[in-house]
């Protein structure tokens, strides 16, 4: 039986070697990276592509987050210091809080926008704040993930951004989540957060498994054209936890569908991963050296029935399906393949589980006047002669709909380039 495993390992790498080289041509059925991995040991239970270099778009804010956090349990700061948004931090597009120059927060309520809005202006605010400059913060982002492992990983900025050499993998962002996970268990709260409330600005977690799929404890989503739409995600069941990770996706209902599926085969497993051939631990998957897939054309490209946005929905995918040809093939990953064997969608309806976290600009002890601002209170409307509400049913405005921040419309896009270029639809 000994000769098995060998061969068993070779017959592995030989298909993930197809895999890889059906990517590099950046064919759509392959143009994806998944993993799936037990947090407490860093066990490995599912992976494609997962060592393929990917541009790692808002995932980023993971790092930045994990950075921002070492440097207070080092006493570097804490979580009481105050930022400061510079010219350079408010001219970050395009997703952000919109704060003036001047604008002061503190750590604690810079990561909450981070982690919940994905606010590229208050990223920068932190980078600025902890390492003094953008490139002094990517500097110590960079020296956390060569202590990691994180071989794969290049950082140029804390929002993630398009900028060349700003890459990573599945397998390093399973590494940074398992960190940031053990590590710091008491500042866990920061990445399972669904909504967060400035003001009379109600903003809703981008990670769309918060309220919906059971057991989500995190953590982070991102999108720019060039990567296809991200998500690292993670969820606790009976004490057990597990982090997806999942890259290239079309949209971002497709992203939370894949990852609440990865999750949800790991779970079923029940931990008896010895039942499919082992892969080992994420830190000892071996890299691929390569050059990132660019998914600008098919991400952002002419093709779509609507620009590309975290709020893609399933009719958005389905339609760009069709009208580019790709619905026969699977390209688009319609949701009916993403059924589990009961019939059923992996995700549920949303559900509003707690209200949402109100943040402030200012001090802790001083915030500013906004802060305090109570949300609007929905107006009835009086009743007429010829509409009277039912007897004994009073009218009740609709529970769990909250105010979404309006989608800015992006602007036509560039054809693609051998490397990441911004535009108004990167997040």
């Amino acid at each position: 039986m000994s000769f098995i495993r060998p061969r068993l390992r070779a017959l592995i790498a030989g298909i993930a070697a197809c895999g890889l080289l059906a990517l590099a041509g950046h064919g759509r059925a392959q143009a994806e990276a998944l993993l799936l991995i037990e947090a407490s040991t860093g066990k490995v239970l599912h992976a494609e592509n997962a060592t393929f270099p990917w541009y790692p778009a808002s995932i980023t804010k993971v790092m930045t987050a994990y950075a921002t956090l070492r440097a207070v349990k080092e006493k570097k700061i804490t979580l009481d210091t105050m930022l400061t948004m510079s010219k350079n931090a408010v001219a970050q597009q395009p997703v952000k809080m919109g704060f003036k120059v001047g604008t002061t927060m503190t750590v604690d309520n810079a990561l909450k926008m981070i982690m919940v809005r994905s606010a590229n202006d208050v990223s920068v605010a932190i980078a600025e704040g902890v390492g003094g400059s953008i490139e002094g913060f990517a500097d110590i982002m960079n020296a956390n993930a060569r202590r990691l492992g994180m071989s794969q990983t290049h950082f140029v900025n804390p929002n993630g951004l398009p900028s060349e050499g700003h890459v990573s993998s599945a397998r390093d962002l399973g590494i940074l989540a398992r960190a940031l996970i053990r590590e710091f268990p008491e500042y866990d709260y920061y990445w399972n957060i669904s909504a967060i409330r400035h003001g009379n600005r109600i903003m809703r977690n981008y990670n769309s498994l918060i309220d919906r799929y059971p057991g989500t404890d995190g953590m982070k989503t991102g999108f720019i054209c060039a990567s296809g739409y991200n998500m690292v995600a993670s969820a606790t069941r009976n004490g057990r936890r597990l982090i997806a990770v999942v890259l290239g996706s079309y949209s971002g209902l497709v992203r939370a569908q894949k990852a609440a599926q990865l999750l949800e085969r790991g779970f079923a497993s029940g931990g008896l991963t010895w039942l499919t051939p082992s892969l080992g631990t994420v830190d000892a998957l071996a890299p691929i050296d390569a050059q990132p897939p660019n998914l600008r054309e098919e991400m952002c490209g002419g093709h779509r029935r609507k620009p590309p946005s975290e709020d893609n929905q399933e009719e958005d995918v389905v339609a760009d399906a069709a009208a580019s040809g790709e619905a026969a093939s699977g390209q688009a990953f319609m949701l009916s393949s993403l059924k589990p064997a009961n019939g059923k969608f992996v995700l549920g309806p949303p559900v509003e589980t707690a209200a949402p976290v109100v943040v402030f600009t200012g001090p802790t002890n001083q915030p500013d006047a906004i802060a305090v601002t109570s949300p609007p209170t929905p107006k009835k409307k009086p009743a007429t002669k010829s509409a009277k509400p039912a007897a004994g049913k009073a009218a009740k405005p609709a529970a769990g709909k909250s105010a979404k921040p309006a989608a800015k419309k992006p602007v036509a896009d560039k054809p693609a380039a051998a490397k990441p270029k911004v535009s108004s639809a990167d997040q």
